[in-house]
């Protein structure tokens, strides 16, 4: 009995400290469980290019083998964590039947991975080729050249935009504002704020 006793006198006297460490090894694996995970040491996560290219030009064609997208740069380098690429002095042309084609050229670029969106910046020209159908006054639409510094694309809508100045040069004149939104398929072009520029008139026939 009074063995017995010796040994339940031990264990409530140790009773604070098993409890005391029981808590320390709950908090340790609670807060395991709430931190995220620790980074990866193999340079998988980082922004770090796997491959580059040099004098890079991919094609993408349409379902009747005619080229709907013409990718091409000087250097493109590839980034294996969002799978984007980025390129210098790269030049993008986006092709439909019926449309005009528009070319983008700029200093530098990139394009996502999916290929949907990409942003250009550095000495940016937006080239609208004339447009191939007439527009309703029976006057054909020359082509339409923009400018600005910064720009991003959406490839598979031919939507362009940028909040920058931009200057639009076209047959009848020159107009200069800031920010732009332009769609290529709808034929629309939405200057955001300070429009200016000069006109000359239209030449009508007698």
């Amino acid at each position: 009995m009074d063995r017995t006793r010796g040994i339940v006198d031990r264990l409530v006297a140790w009773s604070p400290v098993l409890l005391l460490g029981a808590l320390a090894a709950f908090t340790y694996w609670l807060d395991a469980q709430v931190q995220a995970p620790a980074p990866r040491r193999d340079g998988s996560a980082r922004h770090d290019p796997d491959l580059f290219l040099q004098d890079f030009r991919a094609i993408t064609f349409d379902a009747h083998g005619k080229p709907r997208e013409t990718l091409s740069a000087a250097r493109a380098e590839h980034f294996p964590d969002d799978e984007s690429a980025e390129l210098a002095s790269p030049t993008l042309s986006l092709s439909e039947p019926e449309r005009p084609t528009m070319t983008i050229t700029a200093d530098r670029g990139r394009i996502d991975g999916d290929r949907a969106h990409g942003a250009f910046t550095g000495h940016v020209v937006v080239l609208r080729d004339a447009d191939p159908t007439p527009a309703k006054d029976g006057q054909p639409s020359g082509p339409v050249t923009l400018r600005t510094e910064s720009l991003s694309v959406a490839t598979k809508e031919q939507r362009v935009r940028t909040d920058r100045p931009v200057t639009i040069e076209e047959p009848r004149g020159i107009i200069r504002g800031q920010g732009l939104e332009f769609d290529n398929k709808a034929k629309t072009v939405r200057i955001g704020s300070h429009v200016s520029g000069t006109f000359q008139p239209q030449q009508t026939g007698k």
